[in-house]
């Protein structure tokens, strides 16, 4: 059938609306669950001072008790992700009430984190590698539901269901070419799976941001069969043009699907004019880093990351920055007084650093690169960049929080600790470095140790590190697949797999 999109009302979390809707959803676009059926929610934080980061539980509940519903030959169902910010996947499931509902749903849960990664070849002339590693149960999933949040987006504009796509790597991976090329990356995945189905949480969607993002009270549930056109539908109801978002647009000219509304069927009980109006003001958030700092005692400078076809690194370490900032003040409510004047630079800046005696001067990322005064004295920082050719994903190690604690505490007092210049190299560097380089230069309160979640985080730190050590030991890291995965993406087709028995054919 065409690439269809089903806009429904949906006022509130009420689990058996949430079922009854999906269940409506999949009979109208022919769908039978089957074989081993993997949902991919997003959930890159939880917690309560993370409410609105997520796919909420309840909303999950009730898609997987429409599948189970609808279900033929289906042998298995589970719900997999990897959250983000360095946290282990079980952890963040625990903090957003998902484990209390795999308990109530009976539905099993795999954290991406803990499972061996499989590497898919890839071979279209734009990709940005060779291969990419997911996890073995993404690349072996028959039937794969996506069921990402509406949310604005820091970096990419939005994240609807292609940038939902992030999740299916572990850290080690997944912060391989975020920078800026996020949504060449992006794109790159969508060759890994494609959904038979998405729903998508747009009951309380999240504005402005991705970690930390504003309530924006939208009361739709929406569902598709094609990312793309899926994605474009979204971008109009916030008034986006789908084409202005790079992942979207390559995704599209690569085959994947349609952005034109006139080829794709937009049903369901609410009009997208109707669904338009709901979203009236609805902020994305893609503001320049020099901008959200305006007015802070923070002063932000840019210059453009290596290459020339970019002036601004809008995948990596300035966005990382403004959610940094954002977790610290969720955290620590003098974070804005607490912080002294510090300037932060990223890219190859060549204008003037306004900084006293005394004041910070932080250079952010393996690109940062310098030649002036400041404060009186000549500084020259070198750009440490190394090419993409030269980083290997098959060498990629895990981003452990505690190590990265450490590591943040290392560069901090290796340059001195009170020296007026430091030098924070990584690319990008992380969200989470980024938070405890806040840390350090505000001596704020560490969420990471926040005496609320010490122990479950312990917890849940250990189990992981125990399963990734049973795992290389017993199971080995990697496999290879040689040929297309079960369920891989082949453009432009968007039907589901020949082996998928739809309620026509039963």
């Amino acid at each position: 059938m065409r690439p269809t999109v089903i806009l429904a009302d949906c006022p509130d979390y009420d689990v058996t609306r949430i079922a009854r809707i999906a269940a409506a959803g999949l009979d109208q676009l022919h769908l039978t669950p089957s074989g081993r059926t993997l949902v991919k929610p997003n959930v890159v934080t939880g917690g309560p001072k993370f409410p609105h980061a997520h796919t909420r539980p309840e909303f999950v509940e009730g898609v997987v008790r429409a599948l189970k519903s609808r279900a033929i030959g289906m042998d298995e169902l589970a719900v997999g992700e990897r959250s983000g910010i360095t946290i282990p996947t079980r952890f963040a499931f625990r903090e957003a009430g998902f484990m209390e509902m795999f308990e109530r749903a009976r539905v099993d849960y795999v954290c991406f984190d803990e499972v061996p990664q499989v590497e898919i070849p890839l071979y279209h002339p734009e990709r940005l590698r060779d291969a990419i590693f997911v996890p073995e149960p993404v690349a072996q999933a028959d039937f794969f539901v996506n069921c990402p949040k509406f949310k604005a987006h820091p970096w990419t504009t939005v994240t609807f269901s292609m940038k939902n796509y992030i999740g299916i790597q572990d850290d080690r991976h997944r912060m391989i070419d975020h920078d800026h090329r996020l949504n060449e990356k992006v794109a790159d995945l969508q060759y890994v799976v494609q959904p038979q189905f998405i729903a998508i949480d747009a009951i309380i969607a999240g504005e402005g941001r991705m970690l930390t993002p504003v309530p924006f009270d939208l009361r739709l549930m929406i569902m598709g069969n094609n990312q793309v056109a899926f994605d474009a539908v979204c971008c109009h109801i916030i008034g986006v043009d789908p084409l202005s978002v790079d992942h979207i647009r390559l995704a599209h000219e690569r085959g994947f699907g349609p952005v034109d509304l006139e080829q794709i069927d937009i049903v369901g009980d609410v009009t997208l004019a109707q669904a338009k109006a709901r979203a009236r003001g609805f902020s994305v958030g893609l503001i320049r880093v020099e901008d959200y700092f305006a007015d802070t005692n923070i002063r932000a400078y840019a210059g453009p990351p290596p290459g020339d076809d970019v002036d601004y690194c809008w995948g990596g370490c300035p966005g990382a920055m403004e959610e940094a900032i954002e977790i610290m003040r969720l955290f620590d409510e003098g974070t804005d007084v607490k912080m002294p004047p510090t300037h932060i630079v990223f890219g190859r800046y060549e204008g003037e650093i306004d900084a006293k005696r005394g004041e910070k001067v932080i250079f952010i990322g393996d690109c940062a690169e310098f030649r002036g005064s400041i404060a009186g004295r000549d500084v020259e920082i070198e750009s440490r960049y190394l090419d993409r050719s030269h980083k290997n994903p098959h060498h990629a190690t895990h981003d452990d929080v505690f190590a990265k604690m450490g590591g943040a505490y290392w560069e901090w007092y290796r340059g001195g600790g009170d020296n007026e210049v430091i030098r924070m190299g990584g690319c990008p560097v992380s969200v989470a470095e980024q938070v405890l380089l806040l840390i350090n230069a505000g001596k704020l309160r560490n969420p990471y140790l926040d005496a609320d979640n010490t122990v479950p985080f312990t917890s849940c730190y250990l189990s992981w590190r125990t399963r990734q050590l049973v795992d290389r030991i017993f199971g080995g890291a990697y496999q290879r697949i040689g040929a297309t995965p079960r369920g891989a993406a082949r453009p432009p087709q968007n039907l589901p797999p020949a082996d998928v028995v739809t309620p026509l054919e039963a």
